[in-house]
């Protein structure tokens, strides 16, 4: 459902919304959203709406598995980044996998593919994802970057 927030946006999910950002090898496992959902055709990570009374956390591995079939079993967290708007916010959990990896396409999802850091400026991204990426701080770059196989 949308709302808005107190600077007058727009923004998917009353209570917020989380999306899981996973990384190994220096490389994100990013969706090509699909072409009926909102901002189809762009490349971002699996997310969605919280629904009420859902942390960041479970909305994120809730939202993967419904749009990627990935299990939470194989999520190592390792942080979050935070965008805020207006009273209302969006959480990215960074986590790498635990071992391997098994994703198929399923709702709101055209293709996903493991993403080099360095190519991902190349992609037409979801605009809210790429102000993430882009973010002065670096936060969700660096930590993409900085992931190794130790992990998986």
């Amino acid at each position: 459902m949308w709302t808005s927030c107190a600077a007058g946006h727009a923004h998917w999910g009353r209570h917020g919304a989380a999306g899981l950002l996973l990384a190994r090898d220096g490389t994100a496992l990013l969706q090509l959203r699909a072409g009926w959902a909102h901002q189809g055709g762009t490349w971002s990570i699996p997310g969605g709406a919280l629904e009420r009374g859902e942390s960041p956390l479970e909305a994120a591995l809730r939202e993967a598995e419904e749009e990627l079939g990935l299990s939470s079993d194989v999520v190592d967290v390792r942080g979050t980044f935070l965008a805020e708007c207006g009273g209302w916010a969006y959480e990215t959990v960074l986590a790498e996998p635990l071992g391997v990896v098994h994703t198929r396409d399923r709702a709101e999802s055209d293709g996903h593919r493991w993403v080099p850091a360095d190519d991902v400026d190349a992609l037409p991204l979801h605009p809210a994802f790429r102000k993430a990426w882009d973010d002065p701080d670096g936060v969700i770059r660096a930590f993409v970057a900085g992931t190794s196989s130790a992990a998986a």
